[in-house]
């Protein structure tokens, strides 16, 4: 085990003058304050406090009603950010950034923060001998504009960098397509974090960046900096740069999670002669809760749009051996490659989130020897009403099927699992009260609200 960092030298050594203090809400939004390295070092071990908004407010900035509050949210008390500083980076010169968990008043681990509740998950899965190897794939669609302009043309009629020509894996892009893309790799080398590929994905503008295998909390820690860089390197260029699971009639956006566990050292997934009892298991846990997960990773109204036959992304809530189509697929055959990859998840949903409610899913799938259903053979698209059973297509479907989830309530918190719910139900009633049903084609409600800042 590494020793623990000497935040103060390293400060001294790489001269910072400031930090960046940054954490995720459960909406995914990148929260934080830019602080002197001196405020920082005075407070590392405490935290720095945040009025209770920083997980109280829509992305209209308008704070959710119409459920009952927990002990730490009201009247806008502290809720504190405590840094890891195993995260300390150097961002830019004499600049450092650090990622940290939430916690109440109190000093107790806050509830709601998906940091914290991926760290309870993979504590438990360690408990069982497991430990999670986890790789993360991120779609987003890169536009022409620069952000100012895109906002002025209130995010539509923009032109997709690269042009509307090709498919996916398309190599013939023009220079400002692979400008960006190599941009952001080099970004991603200096900060050190590491990725395996990036290609043109199957929408127009759209790319794929394929973050390398890693420990649960670093991927989920490199998810958001890799966002965050995506969304600079756009700033510099004069790009415009979204994570909106669906902006147009074009093809939507994923992030898929791929998922293994180790035990000793090796694959607990592997086995010659394809998924290992851990893995059967492990998947039998995940598919016992996948209809009540699907509000989890796909968080957001216009979220849903997405799921749509024969357009890629999985639509029924079945698992299947090296089948695309599925929700769950089981790549097996191989001690190195055997894996599940997770492939409901938006490009708007929350990585750590999403994967604590993966893993605690599949981990209690492991510990009750849990026996999937058959692996569904064939296209997993198009069958008449009953034939398979669909995931939730709206959002309000979603979260009654997470609000009625027995197992993911034990698991994730009933603290969680309420005010989750709650949030949701407040997005579907915003959504409702601007005039969208779910007949609507995408609004100027959804663009407007989701775009910039999912």
């Amino acid at each position: 085990m590494s020793e623990p960092l000497d935040v103060d030298t390293w400060l001294t050594t790489h001269d910072i003058g400031t930090v960046r203090i940054e954490g995720t809400n459960l909406d995914s939004a990148l929260m934080g304050k830019i602080i002197t390295a001196q405020k920082f070092r005075g407070a590392v071990q405490t935290g720095f406090g945040f009025a209770d908004l920083a997980f109280g407010v829509d992305l209209g900035n308008i704070p959710h009603w119409g459920f009952a509050w927990p002990s730490w949210r009201g009247d806008m008390p502290d809720i504190f950010l405590r840094p890891d500083p195993a995260t300390l980076v150097e961002w830019s010169p004499g600049h450092a950034a650090v990622i940290g968990d939430y916690y109440d008043r109190h000093g107790s681990p806050l509830p709601v923060c998906p940091r914290n509740l991926l760290r309870k998950v993979t504590n438990r899965l360690a408990e069982q001998g497991f430990t999670a190897k986890v790789a993360i794939e991120i779609e987003a669609t890169v536009f022409e504009e620069s952000i100012q302009e895109a906002r002025a043309m209130g995010f539509k009629n923009l032109t997709p960098l690269g042009g509307k020509a090709g498919f996916a894996y398309h190599l013939p892009k023009d220079q400002q397509w692979h400008e960006y893309m190599t941009a952001v790799s080099s970004r991603l080398d200096e900060l050190g974090i590491a990725w395996e590929a990036w290609n043109d994905e199957a929408a127009w503008g759209q790319v794929e960046l394929n973050l390398a295998v890693t420990d649960p909390i670093q991927a989920c820690d490199n998810w958001t900096r890799a966002r965050q860089v995506m969304r600079e390197v756009g700033f510099q260029l004069g790009r415009t740069v979204t994570f909106m699971a669906k902006w147009c009639d074009e093809y939507g956006q994923a992030s898929h999670l791929n998922v293994s566990l180790a035990r000793d050292g090796e694959n607990a997934f592997y086995a010659p002669g394809g998924p290992s009892e851990t893995m059967t298991h492990f998947i039998g846990g995940v598919m016992d809760s996948i209809t009540a997960a699907t509000s989890l990773a796909l968080p957001w109204v216009t979220s849903y749009r997405r799921l749509n036959d024969l357009d890629g992304p999985p639509t029924t809530a079945t698992w299947g051996i090296s089948n695309k189509t599925t929700a769950l697929r089981a790549v097996v055959g191989d001690p190195k490659q055997s894996r599940i990859e997770y492939r409901v998840p938006g490009a708007d949903s929350n990585a750590y989130l999403v994967l604590a409610a993966l893993l605690a899913a599949g981990g209690h799938g492991v510990g009750e020897q849990i026996t999937p259903p058959a692996a569904f053979e064939g296209m997993a698209y198009c069958f008449p009403p009953g034939a398979a059973q669909r995931l939730p297509n709206t959002i309000s479907k979603a979260f009654n099927a997470l609000d009625n989830a027995t197992t993911l309530r034990h698991l994730l918190g009933n603290e969680l699992i309420d005010y989750w719910v709650g949030m949701r139900r407040w997005e579907w009633m915003r959504y409702h009260s601007d005039g969208g049903t779910p007949e609507s084609d995408i609004t100027d409600w959804e663009i407007n609200r989701y775009f910039e800042l999912v």
